[in-house]
């Protein structure tokens, strides 16, 4: 990695949290700059405008929360088991999430979803695309190797379990318990173990 990507690297892993903390559009130029201790030149030697930044910085985000995603989902030896692990993980990640200031989805997609069409709104959308086909491919592998029902309708589960993880997360900080997103996969795990397990 050549000094130049160093510094990016480091501008966006130390931006990354803030972004995510105050908002894309509430970040300043002089976050930024506490954040790295660099001067707004010197970042803007390496990116070429505030959103260019926070697009990194959303990115960033995103890989770590896929990152914790794939461990779990790779530890799993069946289709069920690779489903609980999104639960699981959830479970296990929100006080991170807490600290680094929740999820990143939700937080751009809350900051993004009365503006006009942006790159950061056209990431979330990707993201939560990708994660939909993901669950919905992943039941229907299940309903393929015969651990998931065949009537199952892996688009409507899939809708489900994120709705479920995002609405979760989203009552969760808003109100400051947990208790809304335990629930919440608590009952992603009921339905992976009642409606989609085949018996």
């Amino acid at each position: 990695m050549s000094k130049a990507e160093r510094t990016r690297q480091f501008i966006i892993e130390q931006t990354a949290p803030i972004f995510n903390k105050l908002g894309y559009a509430g970040t300043s130029m002089s976050d930024l700059t506490a954040a790295t201790g660099l001067t707004k030149g010197a970042i803007y030697g390496n990116f070429e405008n505030k959103e260019e930044v926070a697009l990194a910085a959303f990115d960033y985000n995103l890989g770590l929360v896929q990152e914790g995603l794939r461990a779990g989902l790779h530890g799993g030896a069946t289709v069920r088991e690779q489903l609980l692990a999104m639960p699981r993980f959830y479970r296990e990640a929100y006080p991170h999430f807490c600290q680094q200031g929740g999820c990143p989805i939700l937080n751009a997609a809350i900051e993004t979803d009365d503006a006009p069409p942006t790159a950061l709104r056209q990431r979330v959308q990707a993201s939560l695309a990708r994660w939909h086909r993901h669950v919905a491919r992943l039941i229907e592998q299940g309903q393929q190797t015969g651990e998931i029902r065949p009537a199952a309708e892996a688009g409507r589960y899939a809708t489900l379990f994120i709705a479920l993880t995002e609405g979760g997360i989203m009552v969760a900080k808003a109100t400051g318990d947990p208790a809304a997103l335990y629930t919440s996969l608590a009952h992603i795990e009921q339905l992976i173990e009642t409606e989609l397990a085949s018996s």
